[in-house]
């Protein structure tokens, strides 16, 4: 690891289970779908994969948006992209699913 790198925090039972949870429910075909993927691909890559709204909040049922909340707190404090964490085949996927 260089000087400059962040080194990988370890995330929580929670915060895996949220991340999970989100990844099972992007892989479906509802507007709750849509909008959860929205939200992992722009943390995978906001420029490619278009950005975030967090109004979309508003129209997840408050499970998923708590879920949310539980990743964005680990992405605030962990500051990693979700394929160095060993995410990267199944947004991989979610690319290929929602913006192919």
């Amino acid at each position: 690891m260089s000087s400059t790198e962040t080194p990988v925090v370890a995330m929580s039972a929670i915060e895996i289970r949220s991340l999970e949870q989100l990844l099972a429910v992007a892989r479906n075909d509802t507007g709750q779908s849509e909008r959860v993927a929205d939200f992992l691909l722009s943390w995978w890559n906001a420029v490619e994969c278009g950005g975030w709204d967090p109004t979309a909040l508003w129209s997840l049922d408050q499970e998923l948006a708590d879920a949310i909340l539980v990743v964005l707190g680990y992405i605030h404090r962990a500051r990693r992209y979700p394929d160095s964490l060993g995410f990267g085949p199944e947004f991989e996927a979610l690319h290929r699913r929602w913006r192919a």
